[in-house]
């Protein structure tokens, strides 16, 4: 139980909005799952007043990142390079939505917990509509033909809304940036997840790399844009995270 656990949550780490985690603002907005709030993506929301979470794991979080850099460079992006050309972009979109999709009850459940009951309402109306008329979500007729908006809510945001704090800064393993409250917020989110129930973990870890690498083919380029733009990486990825999430809860 303790390995799947871990195992979900990894593959929501790279599913979820993220950044999500956020998962294109942490990693444009409206998008999907990849696609809530781009970490790599230059943060220009409005500004929002005493975002600074303390950052007391610094040279742990400073190796973590230096981790996470040389295995993006020498193995994810390599490999979903690959996989890009031989996976046709419209399939790989459909693949992201898919996941996003199935996601449904991490943000049904966040913004019942919220009282945001109009948002419940609308994301209830656009997984139905997905799932029936758009190929069980592998197409988002609801947003692109209907104009219908995800509100991208999550359990790390509701307990900010709750006025939880960040608590300390974290660079995950695999992920990169988090609070010691997304991070709970996250183990939460797993359990909404119906990947979680998967009984044989061969198949959860055959999910977990295919979703990681077929998402990461959407973003490449982006961690680059954001390293060439930065005098000090790790000290730009903090601040775009401390910005966006702290507006994510505002909203």
């Amino acid at each position: 139980m303790h390995k799947k656990i871990l195992l979900l949550t990894i593959l929501l780490l790279f599913t979820l909005p993220a950044f999500s985690v956020y998962a294109d603002e942490i990693f444009a907005e409206g998008d999907t799952f990849a696609d809530d709030d781009d970490l790599y993506a230059e943060y220009s929301g409005p500004k929002v007043a005493d975002t600074a979470i303390a950052d007391p794991l610094y040279y742990m979080n400073k190796g973590m990142y230096y981790f996470n850099d040389k295995l993006y460079f020498w193995c994810l992006k390599p490999v979903s390079k690959g996989y890009s050309y031989v996976m046709p972009k419209p399939a790989r979109i459909g693949i992201k939505n898919f996941f996003y999709n199935l996601g449904f009850p991490i943000r049904f459940v966040s913004n019942v917990l919220q009282f945001k009951f109009k948002e419940a309402g609308v994301e209830t109306a656009i997984f139905l509509f997905n799932t029936t008329y758009g190929g069980l979500g592998f197409t988002q007729l609801a947003q692109d033909d209907l104009g219908w908006a995800n509100s991208n809510e999550d359990l790390g945001q509701t307990l900010g809304s709750y006025s939880v704090g960040g608590g300390v800064y974290i660079v995950l393993p695999l992920f990169g940036p988090s609070s010691l409250r997304d991070t709970a917020g996250l183990v939460g989110d797993t359990f909404l997840y119906p990947a979680f129930y998967l009984d044989n973990l061969a198949t959860s870890f055959i999910i977990t790399g295919a979703v990681t690498v077929n998402n990461t083919s959407l973003r490449l380029g982006d961690y680059e844009s954001l390293k060439d733009a930065s005098v000090d990486p790790y000290a730009a990825m903090k601040d775009a995270y401390e910005k966006i999430r702290a507006r994510k809860i505002k909203e």
